[in-house]
């Protein structure tokens, strides 16, 4: 199997990255992987798509620190292929990191993602259903029993008034963002920061206030799904307990924030179910669920993250499930040829 991680940057990943790791458990399985990146694809005149793919040194790797040393050095090569000769394209690009800097780039996947499952590439998470997942608002067509109340506003008079009704306070953020940035907790209406975080954050587009949850002090739990379902392998699930730091409310690891092992009992299932018909649906391949008590809080779709430390806490080969239904996919399309789009099987 050929398969093509498309990434923000390739300066960019780290030996901790999820997609590193999955990169090194396709090689571990003998697969051919490649690394793309937003200004990489050429559709030419005569209608064909060509990528020029980023190719590592055919070596074996044990540790993610020299697969990673490697992708970063001159051992690499560019390649200039059809993008027919791939077998899998894996969407892991965060289009928030490039929407200020690069607003070309946030939606370069999902378009040409599209262009390359219509030659017959399998390409996940399913690039149509991506883009309706450009920013938060996709939240809101998943059940609301698992969504915490919400407004989605750029009035500071309506974000007040929300904020009012809420005996908690409110989380404020903005509509279009990831990995905690700018993400705010406001406990009163009459709250002196108010206007100054309404100001920093407003350039950035619509506001997302949703009602502050209790539970949250704990932290969120992340939980990844694959195929519509809970990631598992040997009787555990792919999921950890994300704590915010002292004073902290976000629960990003990378804003120190800590990670614990976590038990996932019936409760956070039945969460997890009551979206599955839409992930499924929309051709998610593989997701992580951010949730509190019995809400989810957000639904990461683009690069969820954290499998690297779940593999360690657990002991297991997550990543190697992962590229197990890859090449269960493949299988099923070579059977179903032309009876299965590129949607039904991402999720299927």
């Amino acid at each position: 199997m050929r398969i093509a991680f498309f990434v923000n940057s390739i300066e960019g990943e780290t030996p901790r990255y999820t997609t590193t790791l999955l990169a090194l458990a396709a090689l571990s399985r003998g697969h051919e992987i490649y690394y793309l990146t937003p200004g990489d694809f050429v559709l030419r005149a005569d209608n064909s798509l060509m990528v020029r793919a980023t190719v590592l040194p055919g070596t074996t790797y044990k540790k993610l620190e020299t697969f990673h040393k490697d992708l970063q050095s001159d051992k690499t090569k560019i390649e200039t292929i059809d993008v027919r000769e791939i077998d899998v394209i894996f969407l892991r690009n965060d289009p928030a990191q490039d929407a200020a800097e690069r607003p070309w780039a946030t939606h370069v996947g999902a378009m040409f993602g599209r262009l390359a499952s219509e030659r017959g590439v399998l390409v996940v998470n399913d690039p149509t259903g991506l883009a309706l997942a450009q920013n938060k608002l996709y939240f809101q067509d998943f059940p609301e029993s698992v969504r915490p109340i919400t407004l989605i506003s750029k009035s500071i008079e309506e974000i007040r008034a929300f904020i009012e009704k809420q005996p908690m306070g409110a989380i404020v953020k903005p509509l279009q963002g990831s990995g905690g940035k700018n993400v705010f907790k406001i406990d009163s209406p009459k709250d002196a920061n108010l206007n100054q975080i309404f100001e920093a954050v407003s350039g950035e587009g619509y506001l997302i206030a949703q009602g502050y949850l209790p539970e949250a002090k704990a932290g969120d739990i992340r939980l990844f799904v694959m195929n519509g379902k809970p990631l598992k392998r040997d009787g555990k699930y792919a999921a950890f307990r994300r704590v915010p730091a002292k004073g902290e409310v976000r629960s990003n690891i990378h804003v120190a924030g800590t990670a614990e092992i976590v038990e996932i009992n019936d409760k956070i299932l039945a969460v997890a179910e009551m979206v599955r018909p839409k992930l499924v649906q929309d051709g998610m391949f593989l997701v992580g669920l951010d949730i509190v008590a019995d809400k989810i809080l957000e639904i990461n779709v683009f690069t969820p993250g954290g499998l690297s430390s779940m593999s360690e806490m657990y002991q297991t080969d997550f990543a190697e499930s992962v590229i197990l239904a890859l090449e269960n996919k493949l299988t099923i399309r070579e059977a179903y040829p032309a009876s299965v789009s590129n949607r039904q099987l991402a999720a299927l």
